[in-house]
């Protein structure tokens, strides 16, 4: 059974979206939550329903994808159990999840590759939470 994997973007982060979707998708169940186009579009539509059905276990992980990253990675956020991290390099989407065991990445498309943000997307995907000393950590995140 293939692992299900969300994926959002707003405008800035469509083309992206698209290329990491369908690099993927041979490999992992990817819902797409949107954006379908480049019109500009308000990313907290797109990212909440993305992040919540990481929340809720209906996808296992999450990638958001925005001009640089920001504006998706604090929507993300907002949800008690998520860890999103922005990530524009593989080595921080694979200390993400080693350290952070980090639920939800989020990429820069107006900083970085397309090539790198398949990289990240792979390094996310490949790599577990050491758990040990890091899931104490974790484990004081969230507020409630």
């Amino acid at each position: 059974m293939k692992r299900k994997i969300a994926i959002a973007a707003d405008h800035a982060g469509y083309e992206y979206k698209e290329i990491v979707k369908n690099y993927l998708s041979e490999r992992f169940d990817v819902q797409d939550f949107g954006t379908f186009s480049t019109d500009s579009v308000d990313y907290p539509d797109f990212v909440h329903p993305a992040a919540a059905s990481v929340e809720n276990g209906e996808n296992e992980l999450g990638i958001l994808i925005c001009g640089s990253g920001n504006g998706v990675q604090i929507t993300a956020n907002k949800h008690q159990k998520i860890r999103c991290a922005l990530c524009w390099m593989p080595e921080i989407a694979v200390l993400a999840r080693q350290h952070n065991d980090a639920n939800m990445i989020s990429m820069p498309a107006r900083f970085i590759s397309k090539e790198v943000a398949m990289e990240i997307a792979e390094k996310f995907l490949s790599t577990d939470f050491e758990g040990g000393r890091h899931q104490n950590r974790v484990d004081k995140i969230a507020v409630c």
